[in-house]
């Protein structure tokens, strides 16, 4: 089996159950976002997410919006817990975005409570011309229950 390659545990031996590397690997040093990256992503509409298979193979992308509060970047998952996408970064923990020109691999995390109103206000001010018919969804409970903090790897 193989991993993505350019990660930090691209070299690293692992049984069939890779979701336990990669969530493991999960806790040594994280990068950051460059400026170029907080600027690009940020300024993006959307953004392409996809995980990781177990043998290390991306999926297929699924186009959803992005929001960023003060250096960090959330998604969430207009249908909730439920969709596909969704579902499939919770087992892996670990993926890829494309958003703006810039294509990095993230770990998927799930945010504390308090930075809820925060993202909120996010989805509201950057996605609000688009009415609320779009943007209401994105800050009902189905959907904030189902946010990632996208954490660059």
């Amino acid at each position: 089996m193989g991993v993505p390659t350019g990660t930090s545990y691209a070299n690293t031996l692992y049984d069939r159950d890779f979701q336990l590397v990669v969530k493991a690997s999960c806790v040594g040093p994280m990068s950051e976002w460059t400026g170029n990256e907080l600027a690009k992503i940020g300024a993006a509409d959307e953004l392409e997410i996809t995980s990781f298979r177990n043998d290390g193979t991306t999926r297929a992308y699924t186009t959803i919006w992005v929001v960023r509060v003060g250096d960090e970047f959330y998604v969430r998952s207009w249908h909730g817990r439920a969709a596909g996408w969704f579902r499939r970064a919770l087992q892996q923990h670990a993926g890829r975005i494309q958003a703006g020109g810039v294509q990095r691999d993230v770990i998927f995390e799930e945010p504390d409570e308090n930075v809820r109103g925060a993202i909120d206000e996010a989805y509201l001010s950057k996605y609000g011309r688009y009415g609320n018919t779009y943007v209401q969804p994105m800050i009902d409970a189905e959907a904030a229950e189902a946010t990632f903090r996208l954490v660059p790897r």
